[in-house]
């Protein structure tokens, strides 16, 4: 047999046939033991979680305890902790305020006496006097005039002690609203000399008559 010569365009690789044999028997150990390690392992199944029992709950391991120091966590010192009387609020007693003093005033004269006022001359008696000049007479009203109401008034007036009104009233009307409303109008203006007893100026009343006439 002769050598193959190097420019011969038809060379061709051969395996020697031991080789071929002893690949097949390899190849076929192989295969076996993989059929052998999926039959023993096929039973076993693929990793299934562990079933408890109902009712009956799973252990917990309890988590370690931090290790106590004397510094917080952010390397500080924890302040302290108050004492229990500190925490609760105390009731602080005050002293009472004092009791304000009255202050003594001299009694109040009688209501119907007053010291005399100055410059208001009193009446003779303790019947208040109308003063000459200060009684205005009443405005006719233009009502009555028109209805030609006429007649006289009887007004009734408490006269304090300095002279002013103090109540204006009709004691007896003249038959007309409107003569009787401007009676007390012009009464009210009125100024009179206060009723005396014993000297001193007390209330008084007195009873005017104010006339209203047509001419």
């Amino acid at each position: 047999m002769s050598a193959p010569q190097p420019n011969d365009p038809h060379f061709t690789f051969r395996l020697p046939r031991t080789a071929l044999r002893n690949a097949a028997i390899a190849f076929g150990i192989g295969l076996l033991l993989f059929l052998i390690v999926w039959w023993a392992g096929r039973e076993d199944g693929f990793y299934t979680a562990e079933s408890t029992l109902p009712g009956k709950a799973a252990p917990v391991e309890a988590l370690p305890e931090p290790l106590s120091t004397g510094d917080g966590a952010s390397g500080m010192e924890e302040p302290a902790a108050r004492p229990a009387s500190e925490e609760r609020p105390q009731l602080v007693e005050a002293a009472p305020m004092p009791t304000p003093v009255e202050e003594a005033t001299a009694p109040a004269p009688p209501s119907d006496a007053a010291p005399a006022v100055p410059g208001v001359a009193l009446a003779p008696g303790e019947v208040p006097v109308p003063i000459p000049g200060q009684t205005p007479a009443p405005d006719y009203p233009s009502a009555a005039m028109r209805n030609g109401d006429q007649g006289t008034v009887m007004v009734r007036v408490e006269v304090g002690t300095d002279g002013v009104p103090l109540a204006v009233d009709v004691a007896q009307r003249s038959g007309s609203r409107e003569l009787d409303r401007a009676a007390v109008e012009a009464v009210r203006q009125w100024r009179f000399q206060p009723a005396q007893r014993d000297g001193q100026p007390v209330i008084g009343a007195v009873t005017v008559p104010i006339d209203f006439k047509m001419r």
